[in-house]
């Protein structure tokens, strides 16, 4: 029932919390289904970080259970974060229980990830993005939970004193991005709740909207933060040239769908393809193999158009 790569994820994001949730899988598993009482829909979902499986309710209705190390952060923001947009672009939080680390969500149908328009058809794939952005750019509600999107900026920090100049990425990159993602923050005209990862994967063909985003990671800040995740995805482990060669008309559309400036585009997709692959170095090893991804390719050529 539990994947080699979600045990291996799971015990290396969470240690050994996630080594006791592993344990206790199956119990909570059964406990959920009673609780709640759902009944299993065909085999889980690909896994990776959490346990992801199609229910049906007691009344019929179709939906998708998720389970997750309740000590972690995920679950914690993907609610709250799914609460806010009640069903504006994104799929609607059923039911929580975040002491077990359950969601219980509605099931997008037919479910076809959008990386399927893909580089053939990129231009609406992208138009589908900035009509889901404009969807998910709620204010934040009162008292809202959400962390600032700045508080990424640690990744930034941590790979600069860990690695110093002899890291796996280029210095001068994660530096220059460091600092104007502190820019950009500080001059954010407005904030708006974040999704935080929205690409090609995490956005479903459904019927209650055409499209729909799942998988939030659950920010508040600059609407332009947005962009980012989807300049180097889907497949960002294919650096095939034709591929990168797609992001400069993803800018241009991004920024007139979205009336965010140019620059303020290209700043943000710069930023997070650093901040990609500097996720991606955290667990390197001097001598292992790059860590880079084409979110390198990507960052290049967007300080390529850096203004200033």
């Amino acid at each position: 029932m539990v994947s080699e790569v979600l045990a291996r994820n799971v015990v290396t994001v969470w240690g050994e919390d996630g080594r006791r949730w592993l344990t206790g899988l199956l119990e909570t598993l059964a406990q959920v289904f009673r609780d709640w009482q759902l009944t299993p829909d065909g085999r889980p979902y690909e896994l990776s970080y959490h346990y992801v499986t199609a229910v049906t309710c007691a009344d019929g209705t179709r939906a998708v259970l998720k389970l997750g190390v309740p000590s972690g952060d995920s679950l914690r923001s993907e609610a709250p974060a799914l609460d806010a947009w009640a069903g504006r672009g994104a799929v609607r939080l059923l039911r929580a229980d975040l002491d077990r680390g359950a969601l219980l969500l509605e099931r997008a149908e037919p479910g076809d990830r959008l990386r399927d328009l893909v580089p053939h058809r990129d231009t609406e794939a992208t138009a589908v993005i900035v009509r889901v952005l404009r969807q998910l750019a709620v204010p934040p509600p009162p008292d809202c939970p959400l962390p600032d999107v700045l508080t990424l900026a640690r990744g930034f920090d941590n790979h600069l004193a860990r690695f110093g100049d002899g890291g796996p990425l280029p210095t001068d990159l994660v530096v220059t991005a460091n600092g104007l993602m502190r820019e950009l923050c500080a001059s954010a005209p407005g904030r708006v709740v974040l999704h935080g990862d929205l690409h090609h994967d995490n956005i479903l063909r459904a019927q209650r909207e055409p499209w729909l985003a799942i998988d939030p990671h659950g920010y508040v800040g600059d609407p332009g933060f947005e962009v980012g995740a989807m300049l180097h995805n889907p497949d960002p482990d294919n650096r095939d040239p034709a591929l990168t060669a797609l992001v400069p008309a993803r800018v241009e559309q991004l920024a007139d769908g979205l009336g965010i400036p140019v620059d303020r585009v290209t700043a943000w997709g710069f930023v997070y393809s650093v901040l990609s692959d500097v996720w991606n170095a955290e667990d390197w090893k001097p001598g292992g193999p790059s860590p880079a991804s084409r979110a390198l390719h990507v960052a290049y050529l967007l300080r390529s158009r850096l203004s200033g």
